[in-house]
This record gives C-alpha cells, sequence and structure tokens, in this order.
C-alpha cells in the first residue's frame, strides 16, 4: 500500500520521520523501499532498475556540483531533500536515499576472499544481497565514493532506500 514510514489516508499521503508525521510533498524522493518494491516502480514507469555499473558510469558523467549539492548526515537536514535549484544533467546521485541496482552483491571479477576471519565476514555477506549506491541523508559525506557498494537484502526498506529509473537508449 505505501513504503515502510509512509501512509495514505483519503488523498493526503503522510510520511514519518525523525520530526515525525507529515504530508509528503511531491518534489522528494520516495523513501524506504525493498528490492522489490523499487522494481515494481521502474516497471510501472516503463523503465528498470540500473545495474551497479550503469549507474557508476552515470554517476561519473554527473556534474561534480551533484556531488557538492548532495544532502548527506553531515547537512543536519535529517530528512530527504528536494533537487538542489541550478543543477544540470543528473542530479541527487549522491545522498538523500540510496539507491537500488539490479545487480546482486558478489565479487569482482579476480576476488579472492582473505585468509581467516576478514575474509570468511566478507564472503558471507555475498549471497542473497542486491547493490545499492549514492548514499543517503544518513550517511556521512566522508562515507560515500562513486565506487562506494552498500548492499542489504532485497526485503530492506528501512535504511533510507530508494529508486533511480533507468531506460535503454531505444527506449528512451
Amino acid at each position: 500500500e505505501a513504503p515502510l514510514y509512509a501512509s495514505l489516508d483519503g488523498d493526503t499521503y503522510s510520511v514519518f520521520e525523525l520530526n515525525g508525521t507529515r504530508e509528503a510533498r511531491n518534489d522528494e524522493p520516495v523513501m524506504h523501499l525493498s528490492f522489490y518494491e523499487a522494481d515494481a516502480i521502474a516497471n510501472y514507469f516503463g523503465a528498470r532498475l540500473p545495474t551497479e555499473a550503469e549507474w557508476e558510469v552515470a554517476c561519473n558523467s554527473a556534474s561534480r556540483e551533484s556531488l557538492n549539492t548532495a544532502n548527506f548526515l553531515d547537512s543536519g537536514n535529517f530528512k530527504p531533500c528536494r533537487a538542489a535549484p541550478g543543477v544540470t544533467g543528473l542530479r541527487q546521485m549522491f545522498g538523500d536515499a540510496w539507491e537500488w541496482t539490479r545487480s546482486s552483491y558478489s565479487p569482482y571479477p579476480g576476488y579472492a576472499a582473505s585468509a581467516g576471519a576478514i575474509g570468511e565476514y566478507n564472503g558471507k555477506f555475498m549471497a542473497n544481497q542486491y547493490v545499492l549506491r549514492g548514499g543517503s541523508y544518513l550517511t556521512p559525506a566522508n562515507h560515500v565514493r562513486s565506487t562506494y557498494r552498500n548492499f542489504w537484502p532485497a526485503d530492506t526498506r528501512f535504511q533510507a532506500t530508494g529508486v533511480r529509473l533507468a531506460r535503454n537508449l531505444s527506449n528512451a
């Protein structure tokens, strides 16, 4: 019916956040979606979730201003924000919401697990998880870079997870 921490009462869509319940704005990112919900939204709009490689290439083609205007924990907003005015091209690649990709969290080619506990720790998380990119309004700015891979099980909804739509150029 609605993402986690959100509700629809008649025509009013409300979200619960750190400061309590408020009416959602039309220009803010949808938050707290599972992988399944993000994928369903993408399909509804005739799009799909990007692969993590597509997300990274798109991110690296976005303006530096997109990173400089990102809404991270350090901003003190403690909620998703609308896109910064005046930024051209792709916006909000960083901050506001972790963006689901359709890529499973598996090792890159050539990866070899370290010996001992560290290798065991990393290896056990490389199953039944999907990659998220970009950080959220709850992520410290120095924690995120274009190559940072976050990961969660597909049904995770609590960690400021959202959606970015992708389309093939032939379908755009």
